[in-house]
């Protein structure tokens, strides 16, 4: 296929289908027709590089401007060294000019100036050739640390007032995070000075993701290129899926007409979306395998295990909730309440969590399936229980995240069983001490709800059984396991102490409580 999705990333935008930049960034045209400067932040791969390196494009195509996205990237091995990096920033500036303006409209030779000077005297010299205002997008600006990152910013702000006959008329810095967020050292405690380097800045924008009507839109140009149609519940799926992460949409549409069915005259359903998740999640591709790395960094940890534990944190600095926002990872819900951004990321969140114990789960045998294949609920608790009282306590060791160490060792042993012939559903309710499962094997669906029992608390039976009652009414369930991790001290060991027993809900369901 000659043209696809506007899968984020440093990509030609002429080669894949698009979507508008300032329908996204609406703001952004008025705020260079004001000459003003102005910070565009979002997370990775939501298509900044791209939507900036389109509209650099049409700005240039309409004769008033001159403008460009130049990126700073190839200054980061030098965070200390600014003499450096600025001569590896410019020569990167001259093959991007090259490469996305005519001769015409591409910079003057680079002035010779002294270290700590060098970039802006290389935009002083552009704006004053330049046969139109110049506007340029500074990409991958946080990308930068140290001592570059703060020359480079200070150069911009003392070029400002010259602006716009020797400086470029108007400027975005475009990366993760606004620039008051920037730390002067990747992950460490010390932040820019309160009067930021780059105060002449007049608005940070937030490049949001797609609505559904996007998804929809971006979909109906594979159909109006391919013929292949878009479901248009498929499309809905798919937003619902991916809350609209510009990536995963395009990634699931590419699975979907490239990997499960290459022939344009099969639509693509809400099974053929579903199929694309899964493939997703398994694979775990770059961009999902880059924000897992992430779990394991201590400010990404205090928030993730307790949305996942569905407790309540404790008490954070606001720069650390902003950070793991801005990765992309979490978002706020329509009543405020912080949870996971997208259905794929509960996903693919404790599926990366529980990968080191995956690996070292002894082998059990599956005496839950049954000759014709289908799963027997009643064994698969035989299973569970003789599992967990030889192997759960062991295994907590393994878990990254503490707080729910029992949590991720039972999602272990899940995602052995279902191995690929199943799914595992997560729903995650902060505040209210629980997780939610759902095992879905063939035609059979079990659903489970977690608890954990800690020091000074009262037994979680009673909220449990009532808590469960309306995840299964959701599931349309009439019985389901209620399973509680006591955690309190100067207990048994786990293999003295697991059991089960039946109960009775307060709407009358039969369920089954697991004590590990």
């Amino acid at each position: 296929m000659a043209r696809w999705f506007n899968v984020a990333g440093p990509c030609r935008p002429d080669d894949n289908y698009m979507l508008s930049a300032t329908a996204r960034l609406p703001e952004v045209m008025r705020l260079i027709s004001q000459k003003l400067y102005f910070v565009i932040h979002a997370p990775r791969q939501t298509g900044k590089t791209t939507a900036m390196l389109t509209l650099a494009q049409e700005l240039t195509r309409s004769g008033k401007y001159v403008a460009v996205m130049l990126s700073v990237e190839v200054g980061a091995p030098f965070p200390d060294d600014p003499d450096t990096a600025e001569l590896a920033i410019l020569d990167a500036w001259r093959s991007a000019a090259a490469i996305w303006l005519p001769p015409a409209l591409q910079p003057p030779p680079w002035p010779e100036s002294s270290s700590g000077r060098r970039i802006g005297a290389a935009l002083n010299a552009w704006a004053q050739v330049a046969p139109r205002p110049l506007v340029v997008f500074l990409d991958e600006i946080d990308a930068l640390q140290n001592e570059t990152l703060l020359s480079v910013l200070r150069q911009l702000r003392d070029g400002y007032p010259s602006r716009p006959q020797g400086f470029p008329w108007s400027l975005g810095l475009v990366g993760l995070r606004d620039v008051r967020d920037y730390k002067m050292a990747s992950g460490g405690s010390d932040r820019l000075r309160s009067s930021s380097p780059f105060n002449i800045k007049t608005r940070s924008l937030t490049m949001r993701n797609f609505h559904a009507e996007e998804v929809a839109s971006l979909y109906g140009q594979h159909t109006a290129d391919t013929g292949q149609v878009f479901a248009s519940e498929a499309a809905q799926h798919a937003f619902d899926l991916t809350q609209g992460q510009p990536w995963l949409v395009n990634a699931l549409a590419k699975v979907a007409v490239e990997e499960l069915t290459d022939d344009p005259t099969i639509p693509i359903t809400v099974e053929l979306i579903d199929q694309a998740k899964e493939v997703l999640i398994q694979r775990q591709d770059t961009h999902l395998d880059s924000l897992a790395e992430r779990l394991r960094e201590p400010r990404v940890r205090a928030i993730i295990e307790p949305i996942l534990a569905g407790s309540l944190p404790a008490s954070l600095p606001p720069d650390d909730l902003l950070f793991v926002q801005d990765l992309g990872l979490v978002r706020a819900g329509r009543s405020g309440q912080l949870q996971i951004a997208n259905p794929i990321y509960e996903e693919i969140i404790p599926l990366n969590l529980t990968m080191t114990t995956r690996a070292f789960l002894p082998t059990v045998a599956p005496i839950w399936l049954q000759p014709d294949g289908r799963l027997n609920p009643a064994r698969l608790l035989d299973a569970f229980l003789s599992f967990w009282r030889q192997h759960g306590e062991p295994l907590f060791r393994s878990a990254p995240y503490h707080e729910i160490a029992p949590h991720l060792v039972l999602m272990a042993f899940l995602h052995r069983v279902v191995n690929g012939g199943g799914t595992i559903e997560r729903e995650y309710a902060i505040g209210t001490e629980r997780m939610d499962l759902c095992l879905r094997y063939g035609d059979v669906t079990i659903g489970m709800e977690l608890k954990v029992w800690r020091a000074g608390r009262p037994d979680p039976l009673p909220d449990g059984l009532a808590q469960l009652d309306t995840y299964l009414n959701g599931l349309g369930l009439d019985t389901g396991w209620l399973i509680i991790f006591d955690r309190r001290p100067d207990l048994p060991p786990v293999a003295e102490r697991t059991s089960s027993e039946t109960a009775r809900s307060p709407a009358g369901r039969h369920i089954t409580v697991v004590r590990g």
